[in-house]
């Protein structure tokens, strides 16, 4: 696992009622989660939303409550002790899991399956409209040793 990086099942509380899904908590210490804002967004099919860095210290905490994601998370800190590592996640309502994401590791998620993903995210930093903390690559670069089109498992 990329050093920083977090995974937390959440727990699905299911009925006849239908289901209720906890997707923060102060109590859960270890991933000291201090959200200055949270979003969502909705994602169409096969499209891919990547790659993207923070570099002010923001950390990202996702959470895919409807459709199926997979998120793909690239360490190329210099000073990491896992540089050059690649992890990636399937989530989504089948594998309710929170993600905690380094925000200066390159990450980002395709949609996969037939319908639109939710995703949600709590930064804990504000976005600024007019000095975003966001460099942006394409999905294909080659710094990544990620094929975002390869044949996804889980």
């Amino acid at each position: 696992m990329i050093d920083g990086v977090a995974i937390r099942d959440l727990q699905v509380n299911a009925d006849e009622r239908g289901h209720l899904v906890e997707v923060f908590r102060e109590d859960w210490g270890e991933y000291e989660i201090d959200p200055e804002m949270s979003y969502y967004s909705m994602t169409y099919p096969g499209v891919v939303r990547a790659w993207h860095r923070h570099l002010e210290g923001q950390i990202d905490h996702f959470v895919c409550p409807k459709g199926r994601i997979t998120v793909g998370i690239y360490d190329e800190r210099d000073d990491s002790p896992t540089e050059g590592e690649l992890n990636t996640f399937v989530i989504g309502e089948h594998n309710q899991q929170l993600i905690r994401i380094p925000g200066d590791c390159w990450h980002g998620f395709k949609v996969i399956g037939d319908e639109p993903a939710f995703l949600i995210n709590y930064p804990t930093k504000l976005y600024d409209y007019e000095e975003p903390d966001e460099e942006r690559i394409p999905y294909d670069d080659d710094r990544i040793p990620y094929d975002w089109n390869a044949e996804v498992h889980g």
